[in-house]
């Protein structure tokens, strides 16, 4: 495994994000509600820069079976990040696909180090 820096812990606020080629790869990394996340800039579904996409939020619907109403609300703000090829969303924080269990985003280790924001391979 392998230490990169890729800029100052304070160089990201909440809620920004930024994609690094390192050691040859695109690597994401995220600042989502205080926490520092890495991802590899590849989408499960049909391999686009899910990376460079957006972080919103999204819908989440709630079904009463019994009469067949149904609620939408808007969930995760500024969590979901959104692959621009084909919106597949993504839970940024933990990197699990919001659309099927059998998908989620390759992560990678990210830390505070002296102030450095630092990402292992």
């Amino acid at each position: 495994m392998s230490d990169h820096v890729v800029c100052g812990a304070d160089e990201l606020d909440d809620g920004d994000h930024l994609v690094v080629e390192l050691e040859g790869r695109e690597i994401g990394v995220f600042r989502v509600e205080g926490e520092y996340l890495a991802y590899t800039n590849w989408c499960a579904h049909q391999g686009g820069p899910v990376c460079e996409g957006s972080l919103a939020g999204t819908t989440e619907a709630t079904l009463d079976p019994e009469t067949r109403d149904y609620d939408l609300d808007w969930v995760k703000e500024d969590r979901v990040l959104r692959c621009p090829w084909h919106a597949w969303e993504f839970d940024a924080l933990t990197g699990d696909c919001l659309h099927s269990d059998q998908y989620r985003l390759v992560e990678h280790e990210a830390r505070v180090e002296d102030g450095d924001l630092v990402v292992s391979l």
